[in-house]
Parts: C-alpha cells; sequence; structure tokens
C-alpha cells in the first residue's frame, strides 16, 4: 500500500471530478480535475530534475490556489515541503536555506533578486518563481509537462515536510512530519470535527502555517470539499461569503476583528455548522460575545508545529471557553510535575504528549531531539497546563518565553539580539503583554548608554528591515535598568506586570 498522503487525499477525492475544488475571491474556479493535472504537471517538472529522494522544497510565496498545488505536487512527486513565511527577511532566509540544504528553492517573482543570490551560495542548483497572478517560472515551465503522474511511493514514517519553529535561543528547528504523522491527524480530524458531505470550507489563513496548510486544507482534501479562498483575512470579506460557506477555521484575530463588523451575526451565519479557533488564546469576552451575537460556539482547540493537532474540544459535546478540551482519539496528553509524577486534576504542571502524529525529531539536532523526549517517548511540548475534572486541558502559560501575537510565534531572544546590536543599545528584554486584537502585542523594553540618542521609531524602523513585521515591536519603551534576580537573570514577569499597569 502507497502511504503517501496525496494518494489518500487523491481517494477522497469526489465521485464528480468536474465539481468545484477550490473557488478565488475573483471568481475564478478549479475543479478536482484541474487540481489533479496540475499538481501532476509540477510533480513531473520536480521529478524531471533528478532530485535526490529526500530532496527539500523550500517555498516562500503568497497565497494562492496554485501555491496549494505545489505543496501536493511536492509530496505526490515524494519530496519533502519546506514552507516558509512570506514575511521572512534575507536573514532569516538564510538561515532556513543554509540549514535544511533544499534542492529546489521557489519564491515570488519580485524576491527573485536577493532569494536566488542567498539559495545558490548555499548550494540550491535550481530556483523558480510562483506569483499570486498565476505567473513565475514555475508554472511556465509545468505547463510543458505531461498531465498525468504516478504518485510516488512512499513509506508511512519517510519524511513529507519541514516545519522550522525557533527556540529562545533564538535558533530555529526543522520539526520533521511524516506521512503517517500528517495522515493520521487528517483522519482523525474528519472524524472527530465531523466533515459532512457538501461542507464549503472557507480558507482566510496562511498557507505557510499548520493551520491553514494542514489543519484546514487537509480537513477539505481529505472530505472532498469545496474551499472558497481568500488571499488574507479581510473581515468584510469573509462577511460577504459566510452564508455560501459551512466551515470557517481561524485565529483569534480573525474572531475580534468579526465582531467589529456592524453586519455580523446570526443572519450571514445561518448556513455555517462549525468556527474552529487555534493558534493562540482565545479570550473568554471573545469567546462568550461570539455566542451571543451568532449563536455558535467557537471550538477551541491546541496543536504545534512538532504535532499537528493534540487537543480539542469536541464538536457534538460541550465547548469549554477557555480550555482547548480533550485530547484526541489515539494521543495521549499527561501534565506532570517537575519530577515526571502526573499532576491531579486542576493542578498546573508540564505538558506531554505521545501519539501517531507526533514528529519524528528536530532536523540536523539528534541530541535536541533526544532533549525533547521522555524515556517513554513523550514530547515535551514546553508548554504548562492543567486538567479540569472532566478531563478539559487549560493552557496556562508556556514554560519559556514564547510570545504568540496574532498567531504567530515570536521568540523574545531572537528580536533581543537584533536590538542589543544595536548602536547605542545597553540590553533589551522583549515580552508579550495583553492585546485585545493580537492576544499578545509584541513589546520592547531597552537600555541605553548614557549617551545614546536612538529614538523608538528609529529602533522599530531597523527591525523592521531586518526581521518579520509580525516580530516588531508594537511598543519600545526605556528604563534605566532591568530587573533582575539574586542570580542575574532578568526578570521578564516583572516587566509583564508593569507593563500591563501602565
Amino acid at each position: 500500500m502507497n502511504a503517501n498522503l496525496y494518494a489518500l487525499f487523491a481517494s477522497r477525492f469526489p465521485q464528480d471530478r468536474s465539481a468545484c475544488c477550490i473557488e478565488t475571491h475573483d471568481g475564478l474556479y478549479y475543479t478536482w480535475n484541474d487540481l489533479d493535472r496540475a499538481t501532476a504537471k509540477i510533480a513531473n517538472l520536480l521529478a524531471g530534475l533528478k532530485l535526490p529522494r529526500d530532496a527539500r522544497i523550500a517555498v516562500q510565496v503568497e497565497k494562492s490556489p496554485e501555491a496549494l498545488m505545489l505543496y501536493l505536487a511536492t509530496i505526490r512527486a515524494g519530496y519533502v515541503y519546506l514552507p516558509l513565511n512570506t514575511a521572512y527577511r534575507a536573514a532569516e532566509i538564510e538561515y532556513f536555506v543554509t540549514n535544511a540544504e533544499p534542492a529546489v528553492v521557489v519564491c515570488s517573482p519580485q524576491n527573485f533578486g536577493w532569494v536566488s543570490q542567498i539559495a545558490f551560495k548555499s548550494g540550491t542548483k535550481h530556483v523558480f518563481t510562483l506569483g499570486e497572478d498565476r505567473q513565475g517560472s514555475l508554472l511556465q515551465r509545468a505547463a510543458l509537462q505531461s498531465n498525468s503522474f504516478d504518485t510516488a511511493h512512499r513509506e508511512p514514517g519517510e519524511l513529507a515536510a519541514i516545519l522550522y519553529t525557533s527556540g529562545t535561543t533564538g535558533r530555529s528547528k526543522g520539526a520533521m512530519l511524516t506521512h503517517d504523522n500528517l495522515a493520521s491527524n487528517a483522519l482523525v480530524l474528519q472524524e472527530y470535527w465531523r466533515w459532512q458531505p457538501g461542507d464549503v470550507l472557507l480558507h482566510a489563513l496562511p498557507l505557510f502555517h499548520v493551520h491553514g496548510l494542514f489543519v484546514a486544507s487537509h480537513g477539505a482534501l481529505l472530505n472532498g470539499s469545496k474551499m472558497i479562498f481568500l488571499p488574507k483575512f479581510d473581515a468584510a470579506e469573509v462577511l460577504r461569503r459566510l452564508p455560501r460557506a459551512t466551515v470557517f477555521m481561524g485565529v483569534p484575530t480573525y474572531y475580534v476583528r468579526l465582531l467589529a463588523e456592524p453586519g455580523f451575526g446570526r443572519e450571514v451565519c445561518a448556513n455555517m455548522r462549525l468556527f474552529v479557533s487555534g493558534s493562540a488564546p482565545l479570550l473568554m469576552d471573545t469567546f462568550n460575545e461570539f455566542r451571543r451575537r451568532t449563536g455558535h460556539t467557537i471550538l477551541e482547540r491546541y496543536g504545534m508545529s512538532e504535532t499537528t493537532m493534540l487537543v480539542s474540544n469536541p464538536c457534538d459535546g460541550e465547548r469549554v471557553g477557555g480550555t482547548v478540551g480533550l485530547p484526541l482519539p489515539g494521543v495521549s496528553v499527561r501534565v506532570v510535575k517537575g519530577d515526571g509524577s502526573p499532576c491531579p486534576a486542576g493542578e498546573v504542571g508540564d505538558i506531554q504528549v505521545k501519539g501517531p502524529n507526533v514528529f519524528q525529531g528536530y532536523w540536523h539536532m539528534p541530541e535536541k531531539t533526544a532533549e525533547e523526549f521522555t524515556a517513554d517517548g513523550y514530547f515535551k511540548t514546553g508548554d504548562v497546563g492543567r486538567f479540569d475534572e472532566r478531563g478539559y486541558l487549560s493552557i496556562v502559560g508556556r514554560s519559556k518565553d514564547l510570545i504568540i501575537s496574532g498567531g504567530y510565534n515570536v521568540y523574545p531572544k531572537e528580536i533581543e539580539s537584533f536590538i542589543d546590536e544595536l548602536d547605542g543599545v545597553v540590553e533589551s528584554a522583549v515580552v508579550g503583554v495583553p492585546h485585545p486584537d493580537f492576544g499578545e502585542a509584541v513589546t520592547a523594553v531597552v537600555v541605553l548608554k548614557p549617551d545614546a540618542r536612538i529614538s523608538e521609531p528609529e529602533i522599530v524602523a531597523a527591525l523592521k528591515s531586518r526581521i518579520a513585521n509580525f516580530k516588531v515591536p508594537k511598543r519600545v519603551l526605556f528604563v534605566p535598568e532591568l530587573p533582575r534576580n539574586t542570580m542575574g537573570k532578568v526578570q521578564k514577569n516583572l516587566l509583564r506586570e508593569r507593563l500591563v499597569n501602565t
């Protein structure tokens, strides 16, 4: 049996292949035949490059149906997909390309100049472009290929994707996910979230993230469901298309912004079956107001780049606000004390997980991989939480300093290193402060040299030229010194408290 993830999707395509698979914001329709033929053409192009069996295909392009097809073609051809956030800049891309050593890099046409320089310097032999308007060398070359392709045979444990996720040291780690990791999770979610014939997914999430690429897209593909594709989240556009959809997935920021729309309420949601939220904590105010306005209860769930989805509120049972729900079927989740013993209900501890969805380890980091797993095979998530008496899990915080802003992970150490390099800066500390829209707002606290004249706008401008915009602090504050404990460690908890109260 072929364990290739694409083979699983293809086995679930609707009987009528002429039916609409993807409808775009600007009125284009792609049938299931279009999807199959386009992925075949791109797969043939990649296979014709005579790449190694485990070749990585690194992709940094804007969201489009063709971008999704490139992902599907990559796994169909048996290669390893490496999605990269479209906001990443040169220093970040250079690290990923150097570390992952991709055989192929695909970027936006406007970025070809600097991306290709980095790629070729790192030994990548093939660089293609793919624009959101169906332009670029990838599609030009693929157009010449055959529109049939025998999906490459892959074993369950072979790699399908590498997702980079940073550590608090600032050094990014590539989480290796297999065909079986992704397939097992997609199959469980299809059943757990009760995907139904006729479901239509309104897709407003980015494609470089677990939520949009694996959770949302995989769900629709596995169910043979039509997707209404929006290039990005726009509350007014979502409002306009909700009456024709049944499933919507978003980060808490999306729901906050929908609630800010005067026309958002029960009428536009009358056809909806399921609203899913994840990637960041959902505030109780948002949870309650959404239910009051629409009559729908948001389903909150919990997952990671290393594990895809782990825990979810039930589709049919009670969805409890402030919790991420119950462990998914086949997934074992435990909350433990520092000595590894289990925490009783209500007690906070470290969250550890085990299951067929849990990744194989970090790319080229065997020692780091070994550190992150217990002797009995549980992955240490780095998150802190507690179970209630009914078995619902609440995420209390993170054992490290991770900030989640607008659904994206932000690692303070990385930003601090850039700030500390600036002339006139002695040191800095970056923390997350509660924010009604983003969940957490990235905030920098900076200590300057006595004669320094650098301002908040200058620091922000310097960072914007070097790192992704979602990592750039929303506020930069200046203090004479950072609070420290007797061991010299910066007390970020005190900084957060002060910032919340100012």
